[in-house]
């Protein structure tokens, strides 16, 4: 019997993923670095008790729609601007990916084009490939700053259906100062597309596009549950953006598509804001210790507005340097498949003592190679 041929597009495509290892602090996947209380998995369980499983869940996740808008109104800076965030604008998925894979699906496709500004986060590109539109690649400075006349010159170059921003940028962590928003909103708009700002690490950094969301804006924000809610493994993501883009959205995801007790999972997060700003500002001030110490380690070090640190070490090598950490047990993210970032190795922020251990393994590697040499 023969097989079956995969789209002629996707032949070569490899799918995305972060190597794992068996070593004692994992650093490599910008987890959150410790689990929601237990009052929160209490509270899961609790729910999953009432649940009917026999029945399909709400289609529409109501509940957690109104409950994910009510946050932004009220739990986040973006309240101060004056910002309504209605359940109407709320669309809510199976993680960030599949948040994203659902914009692809509606507003772009094959015959559409898709723009990114890299080095950035490759799901952006992959999903491009995978809906069958075609990506065109913008390109950071040297610093990983981005320039306003790159966005408008490769967005009236190629009038993309869909810009991408990722603010803070994975892999860099850097953040792109509102006017820029502002800028590549005027570009986007003039060209008829939509602009998606991905904020999965938004809570780590004080400012957010989700203040600019109107109903006449081209303007989409997306966020994750998996980081600042360490909800990792529940796979939840959600976006805001205008009703009437969000109803397009519903008419393009498969239906029951978001599990009861996901669902469930999601509300009952919600009930724990303050251990979440509480999480996100202990994170926070490791990354500051982090950094500090990868300076005086002799690192080149990107300023970080998310829940890890890109740097260079000081002899160059990301790979030899990689190598010698997970030889002390410890596994960090080797960032040189990213365009512009050869040499460069990227950590996530874990608990204090895991930060520690990086900090002490890769000072002896470091102190090693400069030994041979």
């Amino acid at each position: 019997m023969g097989r079956p041929t995969v789209r002629d597009d996707l032949r070569a495509l490899e799918g995305y993923h972060s190597p794992q290892l068996d070593v004692t602090v994992r650093l490599n996947t910008n987890e959150a670095p410790s689990a929601p209380p237990a009052a929160f998995a209490e509270a899961v369980a609790a729910a999953a008790t009432g649940i009917e499983w026999h029945r399909y869940p709400d289609r529409g996740a109501t509940e957690l729609r109104r409950r994910i808008a009510e946050l932004h109104c009220t739990a986040e800076s973006d309240s101060a601007d004056g910002v309504h965030v209605d359940a109407s604008q709320v669309f809510v998925a199976n993680g960030s990916n599949e948040v994203l894979q659902t914009v692809l699906l509606t507003f772009a496709g094959p015959g559409r084009t898709v723009a990114t500004f890299e080095p950035t986060y490759a799901l952006h590109q992959h999903i491009t490939r995978l809906v069958g539109a075609t990506g065109v690649e913008g390109r950071r400075n040297e610093d990983f700053t981005l320039d306003v006349d790159e966005i408008r010159s490769v967005v009236a170059e190629h009038r993309p259906s869909v810009t991408f921003l990722c603010s803070p940028n994975n892999p860099t962590g850097m953040v792109d100062a509102p006017d820029l928003v502002d800028a590549a909103l005027e570009a986007v708009d003039a060209v008829g597309g939509l602009l998606v700002v991905d904020e999965a690490y938004g809570q780590f950094n004080p400012t957010s596009a989700i203040g600019r969301i109107a109903d006449d804006v081209p303007l989409v924000v997306s966020r994750t549950y998996s980081k600042t809610w360490a909800m990792a493994g529940a796979r939840l993501g959600y976006l805001i953006g205008p009703a009437w883009l969000i109803a397009e959205l519903d008419k393009v995801v498969l239906p029951y598509h978001l599990d009861a007790m996901k669902q469930a999972a999601g509300v009952a997060a919600l009930d724990f804001v303050a251990d979440m700003d509480e999480r996100v500002a202990a994170i926070v001030a490791e990354r500051n210790r982090v950094s500090e110490t990868l300076v005086d380690l002799g690192c080149h070090v990107w300023p970080s507005g998310s829940n890890f640190v890109l740097f260079r070490p000081p002899n160059g090598d990301g790979a030899a340097v990689w190598q010698g950490l997970v030889d002390r047990s410890v596994l960090v993210r080797n960032t040189a498949s990213w365009p512009g970032l050869d040499g460069c190795l990227r950590v996530t922020i874990g608990t204090a003592d895991d930060n520690t251990v990086f900090l002490s393994a890769l000072a002896d590697t470091l102190a090693a190679s400069a030994a041979e040499s």
